[in-house]
């Protein structure tokens, strides 16, 4: 075809403008009509639905398989002493240890998409370890008796998947994991709730039109389905549904007709977990979907053999002169060494060698300039003195300029590595040209949201006090504010020459970006002498941490909120004070406050749940505005907190008094809130918060107390004691003695008279 003439090709193109697309258009035809055959349909829905039951099967797996792994850790062990709650809130040891756990069941949410929760339950335990109610007793979980029941049957070691709808209204499928025996000697079980809307997502069909399906176990309960009222329902009773069941093939496809439609039911059994996938899809629509399309190919053919014709002639006429006229003008201007070819060949194969040897030359002169210049800044901010350096720099005097993007972490979440990496390059490309002629400037960038920036001076702008490079700095900073979408901070060394004092002067401008924190963010801070204070450390504000603590005892928030302004008003007019000290002020009020509540027996863990680290969140702030913020939304918190439980008191005083009058009989605890007022979990949850202990535990420990009184003091028999007591049979009398003391009531008595 190169050696064609060009007036031939146009004549070419208006054959194949027609005939080629025509061929095209039958072959589409035919191809469309063939793939939208019942049968082709047919194979087409039973495929969609192996792969979509495949891709189920492999989510469900490899939860199962990350939850079998955590099982095997030893994890577990660290808490299989503790068979209550009370017994984890002993210290901070036992806390911790459940708190390890809680994280690895976090992460193991994460692995998956589409877990609603996760808890472990120790056998024989009255608490769980949840990701959606933390660490919590099992009064306050929702029921867990059901996998008693699911268990039952259980083949192997490995888990079993329950289909359920939680107390909180939400359809999951539950994977239960017992702890092997042969890995660890922890008795319990791991419990994923999946959520069923998860399973939806990878059986629901994604190619357009009307269509449904239904996941169904082995007996026909509904598992998974797009009418949720059918959850948990027998599947059995769904149209033609019973009938797949009843024949046993394990997979295939049938025309179904129902409501004068035609559907059609493909449906696949899964070995692995013995359930029944059957996806439903209205025939009707796919075969009008067929005769749409051959009208629109037809109508499309006429239209483009129409517009084929016009636009081959127009070619002929149109570009034969101009393109005979500039291959000509080519060939006489430089020899390229092209012969033998036609018109548009010879062009074609012109500009492209053209444009490929400047192409070539651009990007390497660019990629080389780029990459020497970087290379040499950064050996010079190392201590070295290439020769490069010597070219990029040739004035006397430098500095180095530290650019630090303020509120980094929320710059980060708010920017993909893509988008950041582009805001880095454009940084660095437009910083450079902001300053004015006689002033040499050249940034890299160093990591988190650090720039190094070397300037280069001569006398001239030295002797003016470096007027130019404090424009060209705020020049720098708005264009900055532009480009991230945050403001930044510049730190700005003491003049150097450029020798191997460079890394000094980087440091002395990375010191000057903390003062960020008493100045303020967005501004340029440029190198201080050190003064006669600087050695000198800020007394701790230790009075306006006693006025806080006080103030928190009687909720008043309002002076709080000012004695926080008197702190940073005293650091503010210190004549010197370094980040660090104002770091550990702040992190010593938090000590503080938290020992506080703890020491007067306040559930922390209840107030900053979701907080996250406090420490590294105000170690994360720029300002003493932010960190003033911070700490007001702490307080406030705190406050928030007090007031809502400052109610339950009341009702705390009348329980335990209640109890303290009444142990010794048989007490109806529902009838007992009725009396108080209160409803019976309502209760519960005022005991466990005022005494650390659960309903049963406070009324046991008050007997124990009674009958160890009435052991030393009296003659009685240990079955009168008991009964004395409250208790109806000597063994639940020694059974909850030995609970509490370590030992039998005779033991207790023997060892104190023999003492006495």
């Amino acid at each position: 075809m190169k050696r064609i003439p060009m007036l031939l090709q146009l004549a070419l193109i208006l054959f194949c403008v027609m005939a080629i697309p025509l061929s095209i258009l039958t072959w589409y035809s035919g191809a469309q009509i063939l793939r939208n055959s019942e049968l082709e349909i047919a194979e087409s829905a039973l495929a969609g639905l192996n792969a979509n039951r495949k891709l189920n099967e492999n989510a469900l797996n490899n939860l199962a398989q990350d939850a079998v792994r955590l099982s095997s850790t030893h994890i577990y062990d660290r808490i299989r002493n503790f068979e209550t709650y009370a017994e984890l809130g002993e210290n901070y040891g036992n806390m911790s240890s459940a708190l390890t756990v809680l994280n690895e069941l976090v992460n193991l949410n994460h692995r998956v998409d589409g877990v609603y929760s996760t808890y472990f339950y120790l056998e024989g335990a009255n608490y769980v370890i949840s990701t959606d109610k933390g660490i919590t007793t099992l009064d306050r979980y929702e029921p867990i008796d059901w996998i008693e029941q699911a268990l039952i049957g259980r083949i192997g070691i490995g888990g079993i998947w329950v289909p359920r709808e939680l107390s909180s209204g939400t359809n999951v499928i539950s994977y239960v994991l017992p702890l092997n025996r042969l890995s660890t000697t922890t008795r319990g079980m791991i419990v994923v709730n999946l959520r069923e809307s998860q399973i939806e997502s990878y059986l629901r069909s994604s190619e357009p039109g009307e269509h449904g399906f239904v996941l169904m176990r082995r007996d026909g309960t509904i598992i998974s389905h797009d009418d949720k009222g059918l959850l948990l329902t027998n599947g059995r009773e769904l149209p033609f549904v019973g009938e797949i069941l009843d024949q046993g093939i394990k997979q295939g496809y049938a025309f179904h007709e129902q409501n004068d439609k035609r559907l059609l039911y493909a449906w696949s059994f899964s070995e692995r977990y013995r359930w029944w996938n059957v996806s439903m899809s209205s025939m009707d629509e796919l075969m009008s979907q067929t005769r749409a399309m051959q009208r629109s190919i037809l109508l499309l053919t006429v239209v483009i053999f129409f517009v084929g014709t016009l636009l081959s002639v127009l070619l002929a006429t149109w570009l034969s002169k101009p393109v005979r006229r500039l291959v000509h003008s080519v060939r006489a201007r430089g020899n390229l060494g092209i012969s033998g070819r036609n018109e548009l060949a010879f062009l074609d194969a012109a500009f492209r060698r053209m444009q490929e040897e400047e192409e070539g030359l651009h990007l390497l002169l660019r990629q080389r300039e780029r990459d020497t210049r970087s290379l040499a800044i950064h050996n010079l901010l190392k201590g070295e003195v290439p020769e490069q350096a010597v070219s990029m720099f040739p004035e006397p005097h430098c500095l180095i300029a530290i650019v630090s993007i303020d509120q980094y972490r929320n710059y980060v979440r708010q920017a993909n590595s893509e988008t950041r990496s582009y805001h880095r390059y454009l940084f660095n490309a437009q910083c450079e040209g902001l300053f004015p002629e006689g002033i040499h400037a050249y940034s890299v960038y160093q990591g988190e949201g650090y720039f190094a920036m070397v300037i280069n001076y001569g006398e001239e702008e030295a002797g003016r006090n470096g007027e130019g490079i404090h424009a060209a700095l705020a020049a720098v900073r708005t264009m900055a504010d532009h480009i991230f979408g945050h403001t930044v901070t510049i730190g700005v060394s003491s003049p150097s020459a450029l020798n191997g004092s460079i890394p000094d002067r980087a440091a002395e401008a990375m010191e000057m970006i903390k003062y960020r924190m008493i100045e303020g963010s967005r501004g340029i801070i440029f190198w201080r002498e050190a003064t006669e204070h600087s050695s000198r450390k800020y007394v701790y504000p230790s009075l306006s941490e006693r006025r806080i603590l006080n103030f928190l005892n009687a909720a008043d928030s309002d002076s709080i909120y000012k004695e926080l302004g008197v702190i940073r008003q005293e650091i503010l007019s210190a004549e010197y004070i370094s980040y660090d000290n104002i770091m550990y002020i702040y992190n010593q009020l938090l000590s503080v406050t938290i020992k506080h509540l703890r020491e007067n027996n306040i559930n922390t863990e209840r107030i900053f749940t979701g907080r996250g680290n406090m420490y590294s969140a105000i170690a994360s702030l720029d300002t003493l505005d932010e960190l003033e913020e911070y700490m007001r939304g702490f307080f406030g918190e705190i406050i928030q907190y007090l007031t809502r439980n400052q109610g339950e008191a009341g009702h705390g005083e009348r329980i335990v008094r209640y109890l303290e009058q009444h142990y010794c009989e048989e007490i109806v605890f529902e009838n007992m809130a009725k009396e108080i007022g209160i409803s019976y979990s309502y209760m519960r949850r005022i005991v466990y918060e005022l005494t650390g202990k659960s309903l049963i535990d406070y009324i046991n420990q008050l007997r124990i107390e009674k009958a160890k009184q009435l052991l030393l003091e009296t003659p009685l028999t240990i079955a009168q004691i008991a009964s004395e007591v409250g208790y109806y049979n000597v063994q639940s009398f020694n059974r909850f003695f030995r609970k509490y003391e370590g030992m039998a009531p005779s033991s207790y008595r023997s060892a104190k008279t023999n003492t006495s």
